[in-house]
């Protein structure tokens, strides 16, 4: 897309997902624009400020990227909260509930 003035201008998605409630924010910035200043324009972190945006929870399309990366025109940027467990200890814990036999696939 371009602009009036004749600079590009990128079209994105910033997604953040609560277990109630999940937000989709389509937002049109310059290109140029870093993953952080996508977020930030947004607004999200106003509506949720208990984000807390930094680069270990952020991610492009489930990959995960730092807040100083260049956005790309189609990008959906994710914003991950934080786990309420590691995913390893609730499989251990899982096991050894039965007897560390597995279930059947």
């Amino acid at each position: 897309m371009v602009s009036g003035e004749g600079k590009k201008r990128l079209r994105v998605e910033v997604v953040y997902a609560l277990p109630a409630e999940q937000v989709l924010l389509e937002i049109e910035v310059e290109h140029g624009t870093t993953i952080g200043q996508v977020i930030e324009r947004s607004g999200i972190a106003l509506r949720f400020p208990e984000i807390g945006v930094t680069p270990a929870r952020v991610g492009v399309f489930g990959k995960r990227t730092g807040l100083d990366a260049p956005a790309r025109d189609g990008d959906r940027i994710e914003i991950y909260r934080s786990l309420m467990a590691d995913p390893k200890e609730v499989r251990r814990a899982r096991a050894k509930l039965r007897g560390g036999k597995r279930s059947p696939s």
